[in-house]
């Protein structure tokens, strides 16, 4: 039999083990009784500190999104300041896929509620007019938060088919170098940029994008 601990059980310890359940198998993967094997506890030790699945995903989205946050320097210039939350942000759901599908899946929880304050008072400080500012603080979150779920998915999908990356893309290239370039002269021609691109730092040039867009809004 297995002993149950008997040291104190906190929420904290709790999100630390369901963030380690869902990075290793996903959402299906966290469950109450593979919680309690986990932590060697019974289901009254974790029910005390959260109520179901819903508030501990929530929970462990939102532990995500705070070390993300608290790694942004808070004097930093405003521009480098928001490429580095964008990055920590595209990271962090790398790391946690279930991440991105959670902050779609409940909005209005802290976890999305900080990315918007936080890029929206860079923008701020970045001198976006107040008239524009929803706006743009709106784009910004749905380009970061959409490409990371998006690169998160894929990378998933990668993993559980057992492809490698650079076989991959090798294979899609490939495919578009094949296509007639009359018809298709942009996808033609993107095919050699395909095999080689680095996902974060493409990532990161949308950002630079948006923001030289946004530079014009002054």
């Amino acid at each position: 039999m297995t002993k149950r601990r008997t040291d104190g059980l906190s929420k904290e310890l709790i999100v630390k083990a369901a963030k380690e359940l869902l990075d290793d198998g996903g959402e299906t993967a966290l469950t109450f009784r593979a919680l309690t094997t986990h932590l060697t506890t019974g289901y009254g030790a974790i029910y005390h500190h959260v109520a179901n699945k819903s508030d501990l995903l929530a929970a462990a989205t939102d532990d995500v999104i705070a070390s993300v946050m608290t790694g942004v320097v808070v004097d930093a210039e405003p521009r480098e300041a928001l490429r580095t939350v964008a990055l920590g942000l595209f990271d962090a759901i790398d790391a946690h896929p279930w991440v991105g599908a959670q902050l779609s899946r409940e909005p209005w929880r802290p976890a999305l509620l900080a990315v918007y304050e936080r890029i929206g008072g860079l923008l701020d400080a970045l001198g976006v007019p107040e008239r524009a500012l929803f706006d743009a603080a709106g784009a910004l979150v749905n380009y970061v938060l959409g490409v990371a779920g998006q690169n998160a998915a894929n990378a998933r999908v990668l993993t559980l088919g057992e492809a490698d990356r650079s076989a991959f893309l090798a294979k899609v290239a490939a495919q578009w170098a094949d296509l007639d370039p009359e018809r298709y002269p942009f996808v033609h021609k993107a095919s050699a940029q395909l095999r080689e691109h680095d996902d974060r730092d493409q990532f990161l040039a949308g950002v630079d994008i948006f923001l030289a867009g946004i530079a014009t809004l002054r």
